[in-house]
């Protein structure tokens, strides 16, 4: 263990000599961060070189360092970078500033980290949230910004060995590579896509552990809407469903019909041979596999706290995804301060990066053939364009690909609200079951979009109607029909528009073409992924 302690010192080590020769070098001195100035520039390399004095080549000691002066200076640096995010549109923000908070962060990293590489003794729970917070907060925030050696790449990698560290606390300390790799039926990671850990690792096996919707008495008869029963609407207009289709099979069905006339798939059966749907293999519908692939559950993650984000009351935080288990599986959540303060109500990790902040996940998924057809957009080719660039900077496409995948996991009851989407979509159904009901674009005025509202902010894409209010499943939580109440006559003309609906079961995916409106309701602990393409 006590390698893996030094090799991520000296891993930090590696970044912290990389900003002091950065900073000290003329013909260099800024290195990316120009537009932050070289004020704080020269502030970030003076932290950098402290860092690099806490370590004694010939002593193996630690050198005498004011690191609580060197983490103030950090936090100064962290909070003055991140407060310049808030005077540019999100897409706009300077790649400095993203830079500098990026490499403030991880030099406080390496600060706290310098506390344990020469101590073996195990990492405590707070040990652990104060090592990942800085990382995940720049993951999640500034994207991991920075040079090739550094950013996100770096995290990754330092992450990557904590994992490694814990998992060998959790083994007894052996830290011969041959004896970890002999445990009891290990099961080597398959590489299936995306940048992931570069150390061989064996995932222990939660076939037989506590799995989510193991309790879920629901069938699909049970349409009460109780307080004890997860209410499941009715499919009055299934969508048409098959098995999986092939790359040119799949190019066939969207050539068949073109522009307006393109209609939303199920698709039975495309996600057999993810392990993400092996009971043996690496299962989402298992907790505890999520907890050990979040660092025992301290990885940080952003969630919408609310049942769905147009209602009173809804709002965001960030918070350790052990909290987010928690809430899916009914105990009690540990120290989770944002949901405490911020509201109450469904927490819900919603259309989240999750593969880019943690490439484990990534492993366990596969991009669909059906995300490398060619498509035809329904909409002009200057608003898809518009779209394409709102939309893509700052997402995690995946290289080469172009292929832009979110995260959903939350309880049941989660609503997502008639919207639509700029990309042509393959929502993977892996955990739990939704109901969806779409609409087709040449239906939009029915469905009145919202346009702009309070500061700015365009909600053209999200329609007024909440669809559960109008069909008596819901009761009004305030945040649609800004006109006043529900009459009989909304809801008898609401109900006369056309739609198709389905409900989505594991293994199920469905294909929304670009500019369908739909309508998500999890009526399970659900766990989705989406993957947007054009």
């Amino acid at each position: 263990m006590a390698t893996l302690h030094a090799a991520l010192w000296a891993h930090c080590l590696t970044a912290a000599r990389q900003m002091t020769e950065d900073g000290s070098d003329d013909a260099n001195t800024l290195s990316g961060l120009e537009g932050c100035g070289a004020p704080l520039v020269d502030l970030l390399r003076r932290q950098a070189t402290q860092i690099v004095h806490l370590d004694d080549e010939d002593t193996g000691h630690v050198r005498r360092v004011n690191t609580a002066l060197v983490a103030r200076r950090l936090d100064d640096l962290i909070d003055i970078a991140h407060a310049r995010f808030y005077a540019y549109a999100p897409s706009d923000v300077p790649d400095c500033w993203r830079h500098l908070y990026t490499d403030a962060s991880i030099l406080l990293f390496a600060l706290r980290w310098a506390a344990f590489w020469n101590n073996t003794a195990r990492l405590s729970d707070d040990d652990l949230d104060n090592l990942v917070r800085p990382l995940d907060l720049a993951l999640i925030l500034a994207g991991g910004a920075g040079p090739p050696s550094r950013g996100h790449t770096w995290i990754h990698a330092s992450l990557d060995l904590l994992h490694s560290i814990l998992e060998e606390e959790d083994s007894g300390g052996d830290n011969d590579e041959d004896a970890r790799e002999e445990g009891p039926h290990p099961q080597k990671r398959r590489r299936l896509g995306g940048d992931g850990p570069k150390r061989p690792r064996t995932t222990p096996d939660f076939s037989a552990g506590p799995m989510f919707n193991e309790a879920d008495t629901n069938s699909a008869e049970n349409t009460d809407n109780t307080e004890n029963s997860t209410f499941i609407p009715p499919v009055r207009h299934p969508v048409p469903c098959c098995g999986p289709l092939g790359l040119e099979e799949f190019q066939e069905y969207l050539d068949r019909d073109r522009g307006h006339s393109r209609t939303p798939l199920v698709l039975a059966d495309m996600q057999d041979d993810w392990p993400a749907q092996q009971p043996g293999g690496r299962p989402w519908s298992s907790p505890a596999y999520l907890r050990w692939c979040t660092l025992r559950g301290r990885r940080l993650v952003p969630v919408e706290v609310g049942r769905s984000y147009v209602d009173a009351g809804w709002t965001q935080a960030i918070v350790p995804m052990g909290d987010v288990l928690d809430h899916l599986t009914g105990r009690r959540q540990r120290r989770s301060e944002p949901p405490t303060a911020a509201g109450t109500g469904p927490m819900y990790l919603a259309q989240h990066t999750l593969f880019t902040q943690i490439p484990q996940l990534r492993h366990d998924i596969a991009i669909p053939d059906a995300c490398y057809t060619t498509t035809q957009t329904w909409v002009d080719d200057d608003d898809n364009d518009d779209y394409d660039e709102d939309r893509h900077s700052g997402s995690d496409a995946e290289a080469g690909a172009d292929v832009l995948l979110h995260a959903w996991l939350g309880p049941a009851g989660t609503i997502t609200p008639l919207h639509t989407d700029p990309h042509h979509n393959l929502l993977a159904q892996v955990v739990g079951r939704k109901y969806v009901r779409l609409y087709a674009p040449a239906n939009t005025p029915a469905l009145r979009p919202r346009g702009c509202e309070a500061g700015g902010v365009d909600m053209g894409n999200t329609s007024q109607v909440d669809v559960g209010v109008m069909e008596g499943w819901d009761a009004d939580a305030g945040g649609h029909e800004v006109d006043g109440e529900v009459t009989d006559d909304d809801k008898a003309s609401f109900q006369s528009v056309p739609y198709m609906d389905c409900i989505l079961g594991p293994g199920d995916t469905l294909y929304i073409p670009q500019g369908w409106w739909h309508y998500v309701r999890s009526l399970s602990v659900s766990f989705s992924v989406s993957f947007w393409w054009n």
